[in-house]
């Protein structure tokens, strides 16, 4: 049994139950539901499977569905497109992405973030490695430039590194969108041992498995935080993620300050 076939058992499981089935327009029962959302036997119908083919899916009792089923289950439990395409991934009905992470940024890329500053500029693989930057952006993200390359990493950094765990005002929000982004990387390149060594370590922390249990999934290149930051103060920090055609494992992100 896989962690992956776990993860796809746990993920039907919490999208079932996150349903109102009165939203759906499902008929009332007279019996009392014992658990939230909707039955298996409601979810079997919507996608036109059998009931017994739901529960053996949450049971993570090894089946791959095709992409037929796992087109129409993702129709019954109403998913998000960031959910569709995280659930095709756990079933292994979509090609992994091709190549390993990159491990320098690309000159021009690089080249680009030093031209930027004062804006905060960096640029990340697939599994949020940085792998260049400027002055302003190690200085927005506490002097991240002086740890170990392995600890470089965005999400490693926003989730562990203890220094950061009061920089955001609203680190709960923060942090459940960190793991959802890590969430669908994972899912999408099941062949990278690192970004499968993160996840066990979200996972093997108390304090953020519980989050990871939720099942959320996002993937966006745009956002705004609020800081509490030694130096600067209280900001507010506004990003856009750029993806460069000719190098599709980087992801320029740039930063505005106010």
């Amino acid at each position: 049994m896989t962690t992956r076939t776990l993860e796809l058992a746990a993920f039907l499981r919490s999208r079932r139950e996150r349903l109102d089935p009165r939203e759906l327009g499902l008929p009332e029962r007279r019996q009392s539901r014992r658990t939230p959302g909707l039955r298996r036997e409601e979810v079997a119908e919507l996608a036109g499977i059998s009931i017994d083919y739901v529960v053996r899916l949450e049971q993570a009792r090894g089946l791959r569905p095709s992409a037929d089923v796992v087109e129409a289950l993702a129709r019954a439990l109403r998913l998000a497109p960031d959910e569709r395409t995280y659930l095709f991934d756990l079933a292994g009905q979509r090609p992994p992405a091709a190549g390993r992470a990159a491990t320098a940024a690309a000159p021009p890329l690089a080249g680009l973030v030093a031209d930027l500053a004062p804006l905060p500029a960096m640029v990340l693989n697939h599994r949020y490695d940085i792998l260049a930057w400027n002055d302003p952006m190690a200085r927005l993200l506490l002097g991240f430039d002086t740890l170990p390359p392995r600890q470089r990493n965005a999400m490693r950094m926003c989730l562990l590194r203890p220094e950061m765990r009061d920089l955001y005002a609203d680190r709960e929000s923060v942090v459940r969108e960190a793991i959802a982004y890590v969430r669908a990387a994972w899912a999408a390149h099941p062949g990278d041992e690192e970004l499968a060594a993160l996840v066990a370590e979200i996972r093997a922390d108390a304090s953020l498995a519980r989050w990871w249990a939720e099942g959320d999934v996002k993937v966006t290149g745009r956002g705004r935080k609020e800081m509490r930051h030694p130096s600067a103060g209280a900001i507010t920090v506004t990003y856009e993620t750029l993806a460069p055609l000719q190098d599709r494992d980087q992801m320029l992100v740039i930063c505005r300050v106010s």
